[in-house]
């Protein structure tokens, strides 16, 4: 077998028509569109977003991962709208023809990725392009009528929740970049616990139904925290004040940071977080609580929105952190 796939039909036949295997509506990739057909009393919710080699990923990343990131980022967004991932659509575009090796690899990281959140692949597109590799996928999920969580509708009053830990992925990012920039403070289980943070995402699915419940806005934490919960905030007309103590962090973060204090940065500006920020009034907050709990989901609370505008996080003095950029931006603004 030629090193290479010799052409589109190929590479579609025999490496991504498997993954729409059990979806009637896919119709096995034979069509030129897709069917989704949903219950009575339930809404379609649609998220996009790409991954580019040398932006997202690193081009020489192991196919799985690069594979399970690209449809984790967008179950990650349905997770915060309180949705269940049903299907998704795929966009390809290659620099060159792919080898074998390298699409089996890929399509077992999304035959992992979909079985883990529940959806099949139903339809998309390959292409040539002069660029890097590029991956666009198109993720719908289901919600019930009119239960959509917005990320703007949030009111002062309001405590603001985030489920998990915060900042391991941008620290991750740090050892992919040099694997031996925390070689001096943190045990090999602690570094590949933010390398895993940062090639596999894990979208907070199971937080999903206390969301819709109680939520009154959210979004998934995918460009920092600073920078995301600012536009929490701004949906509000309101502002947030965090306290450096209540950032959830894991012990391999705080052990970095124990060395470091510079590394607030990326704790909180790094981006590529995917937990979920959300906002939920004050008669809710303990019914939110044991929800998340009851769906062996961890949320902290980092505080209560109030009259103002704007984000700021306070260091152990109580005195407001300053950091160069809020959050991460393609185009380099703040």
């Amino acid at each position: 077998m030629p090193s290479r796939i010799a052409n589109e039909t190929e590479l579609i036949e025999t490496y991504l028509v498997p993954l729409a295997a059990g979806y009637p509506g896919a119709f096995g990739l034979q069509d030129d569109a897709a069917l989704i057909s949903l219950e009575p009393g339930f809404d379609l919710v649609v998220s996009t977003d790409p991954i580019i080699a040398g932006v997202h990923f690193f081009g020489d990343d192991d196919a799985r991962d690069i594979a399970w990131k690209a449809l984790a980022v967008n179950c990650s967004d349905l997770a915060a709208k309180g949705a269940e991932p049903i299907a998704y659509a795929m966009a390809l575009a290659f620099p060159e023809a792919p080898k074998h090796a390298w699409m089996a690899d890929f399509s077992a990281g999304l035959a992992a990725a979909q079985a883990a959140f529940g959806c099949h692949l139903i339809g998309g597109d390959t292409d040539h392009t002069p660029g890097p590799l590029s991956i666009s996928i198109t993720a719908f999920g289901r919600v019930p009528r009119g239960k959509m969580v917005r990320r703007g509708l949030a009111s002062a009053g309001d405590h603001v929740f985030v489920s998990g830990t915060l900042g391991d992925s941008a620290l991750g990012l740090k050892l992919r970049l040099s694997p031996n920039v925390f070689a001096d403070r943190l045990p090999a289980s602690h570094r590949q616990h933010l390398l895993d943070r940062y090639l596999r995402p894990q979208p907070r699915l199971a937080l999903a139904s206390a969301l819709r419940t109680y939520a009154s806005a959210a979004l998934d934490v995918s460009d920092g925290l600073i920078k995301d919960a600012g536009r929490l905030a701004a949906g509000a007309g309101a502002r947030l004040t965090i306290q450096s103590a209540d950032v959830p962090l894991s012990q391999a973060a705080r052990a970095a940071l124990a060395g470091d204090d510079c590394l607030w940065q990326s704790i909180v500006a790094g981006g590529d977080d995917y937990e979920i920020l959300c906002a939920v009034p004050a008669a809710h907050v303990s019914a939110f609580v044991e929800a998340a709990r009851a769906a062996s989901s961890i949320v902290t609370r980092l505080g209560v929105l109030e009259e103002g505008s704007g984000v700021s996080l306070n260091g152990p003095d109580g005195t407001p952190l300053q950091f160069s950029q809020l959050g991460y931006d393609h185009f380099g603004g703040s």
